[in-house]
């Protein structure tokens, strides 16, 4: 049987959606997957709506955009209100706790992730959330590699930034118990 992941990373524009997206489309061509990602934003860039969605499959792609998610990742309480819609029922749902206040009782596995207030303490930079919803993503549900994750990295952040990207990462992969 194939797999196939569709999945959409939603938040504020600034928080960094677009680039977790970008990498874990990367980490999955590293593991051999066929990917698209696609993304879109607000007009007003920082502060404004922002998703970037990754569709991670083992056959051919025919439709590039997420129609059902498997996964959502909502690092804001309007991303959650805007796209809780459109997860399965059986799929996974990843809120940024520290930005996210209400979580509706749903049928799907719910991981609360405090990932801005890890940002903000262990990394001083709140702007690496998005890397440690990145970890807690792929321990929640093993879709790509850690190493592959951590090659994506180094691939699509500046060489100063990559140390605290991937301990950013890491962190999020702490915070996830199966």
């Amino acid at each position: 049987m194939q797999k196939r992941n569709e999945v959409r990373i939603a938040g504020l524009g600034g928080q960094g959606v677009v680039l977790a997206g970008k990498i874990l489309g990367r980490a999955a061509v590293h593991d051999g997957k066929r990917v698209v990602q696609t993304q879109s934003y607000g007009a007003e860039a920082r502060g404004s709506a922002a998703k970037s969605e990754v569709i991670i499959a083992d056959e051919r792609i025919g439709f590039p955009k997420v129609r059902k998610c498997d996964v959502l990742v909502a690092m804001s309480q309007n991303a959650l209100d805007k796209y809780l819609k459109d997860l399965k029922e059986d799929g996974t749902l990843l809120v940024d706790e520290s930005m996210v206040r209400e979580v509706p009782e749903i049928k799907a596995r719910v991981f609360n992730v405090p990932a801005t207030k890890m940002a903000e303490t262990k990394l001083k930079l709140k702007i690496c959330a998005n890397m440690i919803m990145l970890g807690a993503l792929v321990k929640a549900t093993g879709m790509v590699s850690q190493e592959a994750v951590e090659k994506a990295i180094t691939q699509s952040v500046l060489d100063k930034a990559q140390k605290v990207n991937i301990q950013g990462f890491r962190i999020g992969l702490e915070l996830v118990k199966q």
